[in-house]
């Protein structure tokens, strides 16, 4: 079964800020597509005269997200709630999970409007399944899980997705919390997959980083090894626990072009709801 959006995923698209950078179409200009601006492109740039790996960053985050989803449908999850989605590249997340279980259902969530505009891609899957978008902020976590519950059986395990986004939400706006609420609210046998971006190999590129992307009104908390850690507290972490971030089970997919010219700088890591 596919899951059309609902009245509240099906308003105008014409609030999308163009002066501004956004990160989900920054991820998107990274990966080589077109569904950015050229404001993404010029901050883009920026961050690439700063470290030419950036989009080796970006599709080595995503190469996680296809490895974690290919080892948790293996050990039996048939459900995932990906926050942060992104502007929709092949092949997506349901694809990869219905591909293991036609069955598997998926519920993708994101607050950019470009997201919103584009989200019809994240609906075709297959007829056993279920596939939904919502159109939420991570920063309201009972509106994304009441949403979710439209289509996810929530007295049954649910892997939650936050790949390659927390880094942009500071303490200050309770990230730890968030992510806490999120996990209090899925059963025992829960996933969490999550990356995330830190300055630990690269302190001097990743302080220019941030002072740029703040003059752009974009905020970036990198988090250290423990700081990213401490996400998955109370959770038993899937070996090899907290690594970096193309370290995690690499023969679950295939290597990303330029991803061993140097440590990339980020962490993953999966872990479950006791």
């Amino acid at each position: 079964m596919t899951v059309r959006p609902t009245s509240e995923t099906t308003g105008e698209t014409n609030g999308i800020d163009t002066i501004r950078p956004h990160p989900a179409r920054m991820y998107d200009w990274y990966l080589g597509g077109k569904d950015n601006y050229p404001v993404d492109a010029e901050m883009g740039r920026q961050m690439l005269a700063l470290d030419p790996r950036v989009p080796v960053m970006a599709r080595v985050n995503r190469a996680f997200m296809l490895r974690a989803t290919r080892w948790l449908t293996g050990h039996g999850v048939r459900q995932f709630l990906d926050i942060g989605t992104g502007i929709p590249t092949q092949p997506n997340l349901h694809q990869v999970a219905q591909a293991v279980a036609p069955e598997a259902r998926v519920v993708y969530c994101d607050n950019d409007p470009a997201v919103l505009a584009h989200s019809a891609a994240l609906l075709r899957g297959t007829p056993e399944g279920a596939t939904a978008y919502v159109q939420a902020d991570v920063r309201d976590p009972d509106t994304v899980v009441e949403a979710a519950r439209a289509v996810l059986d929530l007295t049954r395990p649910v892997a939650l997705s936050l790949v390659a986004l927390l880094h942009f939400v500071p303490d200050e706006d309770g990230a730890h919390e968030l992510v806490d609420g999120l996990m209090s609210q899925l059963p025992s046998g829960s996933y969490l997959m999550m990356t995330h971006a830190t300055a630990d190999f690269t302190p001097e590129e990743s302080t220019a980083a941030v002072e740029k992307l703040t003059a752009a009104g974009i905020t970036l908390a990198l988090r250290s090894r423990t700081g990213f850690a401490r996400f998955f507290t109370g959770l038993d972490l899937v070996e090899p626990g907290v690594a970096v971030v193309d370290r995690w089970h690499p023969e679950l997919g295939e290597p990303v072009p330029g991803q061993d010219d140097g440590t990339i700088p980020g962490y993953g890591a999966v872990g479950r709801k006791p």
